[in-house]
C-alpha cells in the first residue's frame, strides 16, 4: 500500500500551482498525496499539530518566518527546494502617469485628485496585508483619505482587473509571483521605508520526524524543485484565467524538464 503524504496548502491561487508541482513530483516517486487547504497562518497550525506532512510554499524569512518559528517550537523542520523567489510590492497599472514612481507619490495633490481611495487587498494573514496596513500608517495615506480593505483573492484580482478595464487610476498590494504579471504590465512603486520585507524564498517545509518515509535520493529530488515567478506566474494563468486543469498543467510543465 502505497503511503499518503498530506501537504498544506496555503489557499492562493499560485500556491497551489507550487504545491500540484510537489504532488506530481510526489506522485512520480510512488507516493499518494492529499492536499489540505487553509489560510496562511492555519495552514502553519497543521503542519504544527501533524495534520500535515508537509507545507507547500512558506514563505522565509519575511512573511511566513513568524509562523514557522511557532511550528519549530513542536517540531523541526527542513526546507527544501526554491519554488521561487516571491516578495510583496504596491503596483500601479502602467497607463498611469510615469511621474507616481514611489508610495509617497499618492499624497500628490493631482494624485489624489484622480486616484480611487480603496485599496483592495486580501486576507489578514498574508503578509502582504501585514505589511500594507503599517504602510497606510506610515506614509499617511489613511489620513489623506486611503483606505486598505482584507477580502479574498478574487475581491484583489477583480478589483484590479475591473479597474484596468475602466482605465482607472488605482493601486493593488500584490506580489511576485502572480498571474496578474503575465498579462498585464503592474509598476512596481518604490516603498523606501522598507516596509513590504525583502525578497523571500519560497520553500517546502517537511516536518522532520516524516523525513523517514523519503529515501536521500527522493529528498535530493524535492530538494532541486526549482522554479522562477515567471514560471509560476504563467502556469497560475493558465488555470486562474484560462480554466486549464492544474494538475495536468503542472504535470505537463514537469514533463517538459526532463
Amino acid at each position: 500500500m502505497k503511503t499518503i503524504l498530506k501537504i498544506g496548502v496555503t489557499n492562493l491561487s499560485f500556491h497551489r500551482i507550487a504545491a500540484s508541482l510537489v504532488a506530481n513530483t510526489l506522485l512520480e516517486m510512488g507516493f499518494n498525496t492529499e492536499r489540505e487547504y487553509a489560510p496562511h497562518q492555519e495552514n502553519f497550525e497543521r503542519l504544527k499539530s501533524g495534520q500535515v506532512d508537509m507545507l507547500a510554499s512558506a514563505w522565509l524569512p519575511s512573511s511566513h518566518g513568524i509562523y514557522k518559528s511557532d511550528v519549530e517550537k513542536e517540531v523541526p523542520l527542513l526546507e527544501l527546494g526554491l519554488h521561487y523567489k516571491p516578495y510583496a510590492l504596491w503596483g500601479v497599472p502602467n497607463y498611469i502617469s510615469e511621474e507616481i514612481t514611489e508610495v509617497s507619490d499618492l499624497l500628490e495633490p493631482e494624485v489624489l485628485s484622480k486616484m480611487k481611495k480603496d485599496i483592495q487587498g486580501i486576507n489578514s494573514g498574508a503578509g502582504i496585508t501585514r505589511f500594507s496596513i503599517e504602510m497606510m500608517e506610515a506614509y499617511g495615506l489613511s489620513a489623506a483619505g486611503y483606505k486598505f480593505h482584507t477580502g479574498t483573492e478574487d475581491d484583489c484580482f477583480s478589483a484590479f482587473e475591473n479597474a484596468v478595464a475602466h482605465k482607472q487610476w488605482m493601486v493593488v498590494p500584490l506580489w511576485k509571483p502572480q498571474f496578474l504579471h503575465y498579462k498585464y504590465n503592474i509598476r512596481e512603486l518604490k516603498e523606501p521605508k522598507g516596509l513590504l520585507g525583502i525578497v523571500d524564498k519560497a520553500v517546502l517545509l517537511l516536518r522532520e520526524d516524516k523525513k523517514d518515509l523519503f529515501t536521500e535520493a527522493q529528498l535530493k529530488k524535492l530538494d532541486g524543485l526549482h522554479f522562477t515567478n515567471d514560471i509560476i506566474a504563467e502556469l497560475d494563468y493558465k488555470v486562474s484565467r484560462e480554466g486549464k486543469d492544474i494538475d495536468e498543467v503542472t504535470k505537463n510543465w514537469l514533463q517538459n524538464q526532463s
